[in-house]
């Protein structure tokens, strides 16, 4: 039995294998150039007599109501300049990410054949940390202050937010401003169901981005995520015996969703632990979905319900 049970094991991991080989073919076909307009550069290497022209050439960053001498105050304030000069320091020119993107928008086109290569336009947000990448159709916008590296001088945040500013985190960003647009919205404020919206958004990662590690697609350290995997069947244990799944206490949200320094189990292992062990429980249910359902393609999953998803995983967490 044990012989039989390893043969059909290995013949699901050749399948997948083959499945997988089938994916990069494809992708590698599609033609993908991509266009990058540096607009922190224009912006603070430009005199400010040439302000008009910048703000006809990039009219949607200039909303109505506001006067220019707002912009062009930004363009010569000091903190704004100094911060521009690390961005130049870091990105001289686009290489350090024009691979990338141009390798991400092939999945992307693969996955989404509706969506031509998009813009992409940089710029520097005065560390606007909610909004790191934007994927809005046409244009995704970069903002390459919050990409400085999490030991950079100017970061004057927690480490547990500057672990998320890493050059490692663009491309995982804009797959996640992308997710917000594919994924059903639902009115299920259950802890189960936030689980599994960034368990999609996490197995969207998974297939755009298969040469990236895990630990970079979730924005973890190597050891963060080592300790879930190492803790993943006690955090399930927990889970049910509290029967927390299918409550809706927004309290849960900021336990185990929200960016924070640790899970709050209200354990001795909370020191331990990374935020966010909700999010990468839910991946692992998402994983385990679509590898026992191999007719589900990733369109099917992002607009099924939680509870369904749930039902028919066969989650079992590792011991």
């Amino acid at each position: 039995m044990k012989k039989y049970l390893t043969g059909v094991f290995m013949v699901l991991v050749l399948i997948a294998c083959k499945k997988e080989d089938k994916v990069a073919k494809e992708v590698d076909k599609i033609p993908v150039k991509v266009e990058i307009e540096r607009f922190d550069k224009v912006f603070y290497e430009s005199p400010v007599s040439d302000f008009p022209k910048i703000k006809r050439e990039f009219h949607y960053f200039f909303p109505a109501g506001n006067p220019d001498t707002v912009w062009t105050n930004r363009m010569q304030n000091p903190l704004n300049r100094e911060l521009y000069g690390e961005v130049k320091k870091k990105y001289p020119n686009n290489n350090a990410f024009e691979g990338d993107l141009v390798d991400l928008f092939k999945h992307i086109q693969y996955y989404f054949p509706e969506y031509k290569t998009p813009k992409v336009v940089t710029l520097i947000s005065e560390m606007d940390y909610e909004n790191k990448a934007i994927f809005a159709d046409s244009l995704v916008i970069i903002s390459l202050d919050m990409y400085l590296g999490k030991d950079n001088r100017l970061y004057e945040f927690p480490q547990y937010y500057k672990q998320n500013f890493e050059p490692s985190q663009m491309m995982p960003d804009i797959v996640a401003s992308l997710a917000a647009k594919k994924i059903k919205a639902t009115d299920d404020r259950s802890l189960l169901a936030q689980m599994i919206y960034f368990g999609k958004e996490l197995y969207m990662k998974d297939l755009m981005l298969p040469d990236m590690s895990d630990a970079d697609k979730i924005a973890y350290t190597e050891e963060q995520l080592k300790w879930c995997q190492e803790n993943e069947s006690e955090m399930w244990k927990y889970l049910v015996n509290e029967k927390l799944l299918y409550d809706t206490n927004p309290k849960l949200t900021q336990r185990f969703i929200s960016t924070a320094p640790f899970s709050k189990f209200y354990l001795e292992i909370d020191a331990e632990s990374p935020g966010r062990v909700g999010t990468w429980l839910g991946w692992q249910i998402v994983r385990s979905y679509m590898k026992n359902n191999p007719d589900v393609n990733l369109q099917q999953l992002l607009v099924t319900d939680a509870k369904e998803i749930f039902d028919n995983s066969k989650y079992k967490p590792k011991k």
